[in-house]
This record gives C-alpha cells, structure tokens and sequence, in this order.
C-alpha cells in the first residue's frame, strides 16, 4: 500500500499513525465513536486498516492474532468511556501473555471534563496497572510520544502501551521531528558467571530445557535448536512456547503448564535432572504444580530471561539478564558435547506422555482433537479458548512452527479463540485456520461471526457441545460439591453459524467430522461445526 500524497500540514493523529505504519503495522481493530474519528481516519491515511468489530475484547484478540503473524504491534482502538473498559480483558491478557499492544483511546479535553463529566473516566488510572506505561497524547511532543509507545510495547519483556488521545490534540498541528530510540544491541553474560555455568554444562549428565515466550521473542530459535542438538537436552516448552522446536524432534517431550496429568511424567524428570536451563522461560504461564518442582539444594539452575524474575516460582543458581542466543553461545563456545541422560528416562516419559493422551478414542474431545488434527493439513493454524479442551489440545495438537497454536496462557481468558481465528486468516489467507472452543466461551463471542462474514473470511470454528463448564464442573466433583452454576442449556451452534451467513454443521462421530472438516476447508465463506460430547468426557484425558 502506499502513502497517501505529503499534507501541508499533519496532524497529532497523523504523527502517531505514521509511526505506527513505520513500526510494520497494517492493520487495527476496533469501535469508533466520535472521540476517535480523527484517529481512525489518520491511521487509513497512513495505510493501516482499520476493521470494526462488535466489541472492543474481540478486536483486541484479533488485532493479537495478527501480530503472531507479521511481528507488527497490536492496534485496539476504543472510544471513551464504556468502549475503553469493554477493552480491559484484553489488555490485560496482552499485558500477561507478553503481546506488544497499542491501545488507543479517545477521551475528551482536559479543560473540557472539568465541567462535563458525561462517559468521561479517567483512562490512564484504568490502564496503567494493565499496561507497561500509559500517555496523554500532546501535539507539540506527538513524535516523542508515539516513539516511545512503540518502543516500549517492543522491548522485552513485550506489552502494551495505552495512549489516550484528546479531541482536540488528534486535529491538532503537530510535526514529525525523526528521532527514533536505537534498539537495544543483543547481550550476553561474561566473567565468572558465566564461567560457572560453563563448567555446570559440562558437568551435566542429566540436563533439561524448559523453553518459554521469551526465546520467541529474542528470535532464539535457531540457537536453541543447535544447542539441543549438540548437548543432547531434553526440552519441554510453555504452551506459548509450543513449536518453537517441531514438536516431532526426538528430544521433545511437548508442551506443559496446566495439564496434571501431563506433569505426572514431566515433574519427576524435572526432579531427576541434575541441570535445568531455564531459555526464556517466563512462569507466568505455569499451574501451581511447578511451583518449586525441582529442590535448588540438589539441582542446577541456569535461568536465561529478557527481565529479572520476581515470581519467586523458582530459583536459580544463576540468573542471566540477557539475549537467549547469544548467551547460549558464549556458554557453549569450545566446550566438548557429551551423552545425556544414560539410563533413557526422557525417552520413556515421551513414550508414556504419548500413550497418556487418547489419539485412539472413537469419540469425546481427545476423539474430536485426534480426527481434527489428521483430516486437517500440516499447515493448519490454530486457536484454543480457555476450559478443559485447551488443557487436552495443547497436549495433542502437534506443532511444527512457533504459533502454530495460539491462546490466552498466562490469563487464561475465555473468548479469545473465535475471534484470534479471524485475525489469523485476515493475515494468511491461503492457509487453514481453525479455533477450538467450549460452547461457553463461544457463546460470548458469537456476534463476531458477523465480523468474519463481513470481512469475507473462512476459518473453521469448532465447537465442543456438552452444555456444561466441563473445567469447573470437574473441579467441582474433584471437591466433593454438589452441581451447581455449572450446566446450561443444549444450543443449536450450527444454526448460529448459517444464521450470520456461514455453514453450519452437528457432529457426533469422527466420520462425520471429518466430512465437515473437508467440506469447510472448500468453502469460501465460515464454518461453525458443534462437536457434541458427552459431559464427563474430560475426566482422565487432562
């Protein structure tokens, strides 16, 4: 796309929209109000999209889904007042999940919310708890401003920035002045430090990996996978992690954090190994059962992060601030590689996860994952909600790509996966995508299936059907409890999905899904398939 001819004059909105465009972004997601009009209008001028959702915490999820794609930051634009707080979930997730964001408000003018108090709240004051810092946009430091949000939402560990912009400053006379904040060069650790730790690799017998968001982020992968060839180490990822390595390597023992019955074989490995590196390993993604899952007394740790951690989940004997990569080469420089792990026990957890998670079930959601991950081809991209069927996909779906699946890990967010689907295949067209839903949480985001009507795109939403909150109705017979604020009625998902212009399909057995499967992946318009399980049909699968 490009830019629109030179104006005389640009605006503050203008600036903020060119710096935006600068930083790769494309597109943004949102509901206007008056408040945003010149904004909206100044990032079209600039060569971003702007795309109108039906509420402001599925545009978020949208505009998220994108940047898994192009790299490019977030845009969620809201209006004041009550769009602004319809956008808090998602903000917060990004802020938890490590997504760059720019969320952009409008609001009235200082002056003005003195004496007119109609929808008008303080923005900022929501924000910044949620946020890595919060602006008040300013035409005479526009350029600085919107340099900074940029910045910020980029540098590690990634977030995002809020900026709230005043009527009058979006049309007010501003000017680009070109300063732009060098990125920060890639680290690594020296002196005795890491001296330390090279000697604890080369003592290791029993290393093991646990990669996290971080690595994805400083674009780790090529060395992570050099070093785990090398040195033999066995690797588990966090859930955002998943596919930074193919999910097929040798050495992987598949992505973790809430799945119990996945760290029935991870925990004691964690235990019996004598080193554990922790690659950009971010906790905030893990259950409490890795709270302290190895003894620092008895276990190395390396830790190698963007930011010091102050989660206090583990402890390490060595903490590295520092790129991933480079780190990973400065340790490993020289150094003698050695067999690992005599005695097999990575091998023999892969087996016994593998055999732990029912590819074979005829039906019921491992059934439905199973088929689903077959019919479909490799390339297909994917999305998980929030609820017992993302515990049991993460587990199951294999990935050979980083984001080949994509969620809320850290807050766990129902209603994410239909919209994220959206923006997934807005930005790859010509490839699967497909989201995983629980009827709940596809019910809070149904009316987004006019936004993918609107927009002209054709994911796969599948619906696992039981009319019941299957996570908390487990955790509530876990505990002995009665039935209660759990169920709800049987709805018709696949007349949902015809009703907004798409295709509609109810399955009850693998052959007719994948029938559905194969007739949604030669549709040129949605599909919503309602894979109907019984209640229970979690219980010993996650």
């Amino acid at each position: 796309m490009t830019h629109p001819p030179e104006r005389s004059q640009l605006r503050a909105a203008d600036i903020l929209a060119r710096r935006l465009y600068e930083a790769g972004c494309r597109h943004a997601f949102g509901m206007p109000g008056g408040e945003v009009l010149t904004l909206v209008d100044a990032l079209e001028q600039a060569g971003i999209a702007f795309h109108l959702v039906k509420h402001e915490n599925a545009g978020g999820f949208m505009a998220e889904a994108v940047h898994h794609r192009d790299g490019a930051p977030a845009i969620l634009v809201a209006t004041i007042g009550p769009g602004a707080l319809n956008g808090v979930n998602v903000v917060g997730n990004a802020h938890q999940d490590r997504v760059p964001m720019l969320v952009l408000t409008g609001c009235v003018d200082a002056a003005e919310e003195q004496s007119y108090t109609h929808q008008v709240l303080d923005h900022q004051a929501v924000f910044r708890p949620i946020t890595k810092a919060t602006f008040r946009l300013n035409a005479e430091a526009a350029d600085q401003i919107a340099d900074k949000a940029v910045c910020i939402a980029t540098e590690m560990r990634c977030g995002p920035v809020h900026i709230d912009v005043p009527i009058s400053v979006a049309d007010a006379p501003a000017f680009d002045r070109g300063g732009r904040r060098a990125p920060a060069s890639p680290t690594a650790p020296q002196g005795e430090a890491l001296q330390t730790a090279r000697a604890w690799l080369s003592e290791a017998r029993k290393p093991l990996a646990v990669i996290g968001v971080d690595a994805l982020y400083d674009g780790a992968a090529a060395e992570i996978r050099k070093f785990i060839d090398t040195f033999q180490v066995p690797f588990v990822t966090t859930y955002k992690a998943k596919g930074i390595l193919p999910e097929d390597h040798p050495l992987c023992l598949g992505g973790a954090g809430l799945s119990p019955l996945a760290d029935r074989h991870l925990i004691p490995l964690l235990k019996q190994a004598d080193l554990i590196l922790g690659l950009g390993y971010d906790p905030i993604e893990m259950r409490p059962g890795w709270r302290d899952a190895w003894d620092p007394a008895q276990t190395r740790m390396i830790d190698i992060t963007a930011v010091p951690n102050t989660h206090y989940m583990h402890q390490a004997g060595l903490s590295f601030v520092a790129d991933t990569a480079a780190t990973l080469r400065a340790m490993t420089e020289g150094l003698t590689a050695h067999a690992s792990w005599p005695d097999q026990e990575p091998a023999e957890a892969r087996t016994a996860l593998k055999a732990a998670f029912h590819q074979e079930d005829d039906w019921g959601p491992a059934g439905v994952i199973a088929e689903t991950r077959t019919t479909l081809p490799p390339s297909t991209l994917a999305t998980a909600d929030s609820g017992a069927h993302r515990i049991l996909l993460s587990q199951m779906w294999r990935c050979d790509e980083p984001r080949g699946l994509i969620q809320s890990s850290a807050l766990c967010t129902m209603g994410c996966a239909l919209p994220m689907a959206i923006g997934l295949k807005m930005a790859e067209p010509d490839r699967p995508v497909i989201s995983f839903s629980g009827d709940a949480g596809f019910l809070m985001t149904a009316g987004e299936l006019a936004t993918a009507a609107e927009m002209k795109v054709a994911p796969i939403f599948l619906v696992f059907v039981d009319a019941s909150l299957a996570l908390i109705e487990l955790k509530q017979r876990q505990r002995q409890m009665a039935n209660r604020g759990v169920d709800f009625a049987k709805h018709d998902f696949a007349a949902m999905g015809r009703a907004f212009g798409g295709n509609g399909a109810t399955v009850t057995n693998r052959g007719e899904l994948r029938a559905a499967l194969n007739d949604a992946m030669s549709s040129d318009t949605f599909t919503v398939i309602a894979a109907v399980i019984d209640q229970g049909g979690y219980d010993g699968r996650i």
